[in-house]
């Protein structure tokens, strides 16, 4: 299978790209992206000025779309705001603008999407059949699966993955939380009542890839583990996996000040469930929180 890659540089990517045997990455530094990745054939391309190029478009088979700019590092500030927006709505959109000029158009774009979707929900149990919630992610996920939806029209069969809370051994979010835990200094974030959607690394990137193989899977499919956790459950569980104590709270009042309207992601509460993946026999490499924290910081 053929494959090309947008956002190849980024923790998921980087990590799907050593799975795939014939892959292309479009880049905004194509060198930065060759020396990350090695031997992959890479293009130039910026996602918010028009469709990629294409060269590196011809004979593509499956399209992963992780591109977007990281909505974790920073305050969300109008500009911040602005690029998170763009980078995912815009560029999707000019990435399937792209597909409309190609005789043979890939079979299928696996675009990614997160479980930021459903806003602030509480204990409600969320399914790929629930409402958009609301909130500034709430929308721009809902803008970027429309736009990346719209390669339906093309012919092409369409998922949207939405992604949970990325654990992974090098980055994303477990790599911040490990100091202030190693030192004693972790603990859980407000109530820790709000429901955490977790994934392992390494089961984002078999759904992607499940989802590009399976005929059966299009539309909305949740990446997130089929047993999800309270902040407090989680807080606990990395606890004992590092063998610190986990006595300090983070007041919501601080994590307001410190972080801004950012401090959304670790306060909304989503109890996410991947029935779709499920249903369409994908098997959870790491579906217990506590046996894949302690693989991962061994």
């Amino acid at each position: 299978m053929r494959a090309l890659i947008t956002g190849a540089t980024g923790l998921i990517g980087r990590g799907l790209a050593t799975k795939l045997t014939d892959a292309v990455v479009v880049s905004r530094d194509p060198d930065r992206a060759a020396r990350a990745l090695g031997s992959v054939e890479t293009h130039r391309w910026e996602p918010e000025t028009g469709p990629p190029p294409t060269e590196a478009l011809r004979e593509v088979d499956a399209v992963f779309n992780l591109a977007g700019e990281a909505v974790a590092d920073g305050r969300w500030t109008v500009e911040k705001k602005r690029r998170i927006r763009d980078s995912r709505i815009v560029g999707t959109r000019n990435l399937v603008a792209g597909f409309e000029a190609l005789q043979r158009r890939p079979r299928v774009l696996v675009s990614a999407s997160a479980v930021g979707y459903y806003g602030d929900r509480g204990d409600e149990l969320l399914d790929e059949d629930a409402a958009q919630g609301e909130g500034f992610l709430a929308d721009v996920c809902a803008a970027w699966e429309h736009e990346a939806l719209a390669a339906r029209e093309l012919g092409m069969r369409v998922v949207c993955v939405r992604v949970g809370v990325v654990l992974a051994r090098n980055g994303g979010a477990l790599a911040k939380m490990l100091t202030p835990f190693k030192t004693g200094a972790g603990g859980r974030l407000a109530s820790g009542r709000q429901w955490m959607p977790w994934i392992h690394h390494e089961d984002v990137i078999g759904i992607l890839l499940h989802a590009s193989e399976n005929e059966q899977m299009q539309g909305a499919v949740n990446a997130v583990s089929p047993r999800p956790v309270t902040n407090a459950d989680f807080t606990r569980a990395l606890g004992r996996a590092l063998h610190r104590p986990t006595l300090l709270p983070m007041p919501k009042a601080v994590l307001r000040i410190a972080l801004g309207e950012l401090s959304e992601i670790l306060l909304a509460s989503q109890r996410v469930l991947p029935r779709v993946a499920e249903r369409n026999g994908y098997t959870f490499e790491h579906p217990r929180l506590q046996a894949a924290l302690e693989a991962l910081v061994s």
